[in-house]
């Protein structure tokens, strides 16, 4: 089995004496793993380092093998990414999102708002909304989207305010008003196209952090991105 492709690097680890294991994320096999065998010499390391896009060929002797890669650097980014902190948050936010995915399985809407960030041509507030709405996508991909768009008591498509932490469906002010304490923000630029401030990012990012760790952290036993906070307290500072 063989096949070739581009895909970025989401995650590294060591493999033996001197292999490493590969996590891509590619347009048509989405999350793939393969064993890079010498990868932690010091002529592979500044290649084989999350956010960078390489060119790979991986093979394996059966389909379902682990299988090897075969990588060579098409653009890295690892300089620019420690010379800009807020990116390099964000870029390594992304990459623990994508290890989510389930193995083999294209996601090419999350590769494609992923890459948006991981270019960085964009301000930071710019930047925050991206990731927000990445973090939507993410829920909506692993099957726990919310319902943003439509009343969930009275069908309006306007007046949208709030979500309810139990059914992930938005609500009016009007119905929101007398439980305003149990519900969770709705922030109007994941509505639309206006631009949000550093409140709206930190409300977008509660609403999502909420679901993500009901459905996804808590119910997997596994442990907040330690880059999210981080981002979250230096994007609501700006």
């Amino acid at each position: 089995m063989e096949w070739s492709g581009e895909g970025l690097i989401i995650g590294v680890r060591k493999h033996g004496e001197s292999g490493v294991i590969v996590e891509l994320m590619t347009p048509d096999r989405g999350r793939h793993l393969g064993l890079v065998r010498g990868g932690r010499s010091r002529k592979q390391a500044a290649t084989l380092q999350p956010g960078n896009t390489v060119e790979v060929t991986w093979r394996a002797r059966l389909e379902d093998h682990l299988g090897n890669f075969t990588i060579e650097l098409v653009k890295g980014r690892a300089a620019d990414l420690i010379g800009d902190r807020l990116r390099l948050y964000g870029v390594q936010l992304l990459c623990d999102h994508l290890r989510l995915l389930p193995e083999r399985d294209p996601h090419q809407l999350l590769l494609f708002q992923a890459m948006v960030v991981v270019e960085g041509d964009m301000e930071a507030i710019e930047m925050g909304e991206a990731l927000a709405r990445f973090e939507l996508a993410l829920l909506e991909e692993l099957g726990f989207g919310l319902d943003i768009y439509a009343c969930a008591v009275t069908g309006a498509i306007t007046g949208l305010t709030h979500i309810s932490p139990k059914s992930g469906r938005a609500v009016t002010a009007e119905i929101a008003a007398p439980y305003l304490e149990k519900l969770l923000p709705l922030p109007a630029f994941l509505l639309n196209d206006s631009r949000p401030d550093p409140h709206d990012l930190a409300a977008a990012f509660r609403l999502t952090g909420y679901f993500l760790d009901a459905h996804i952290w808590s119910a997997r036993n596994i442990s907040v991105p330690a880059m999210r906070e981080r981002l979250i307290e230096a994007l609501v500072s700006l």
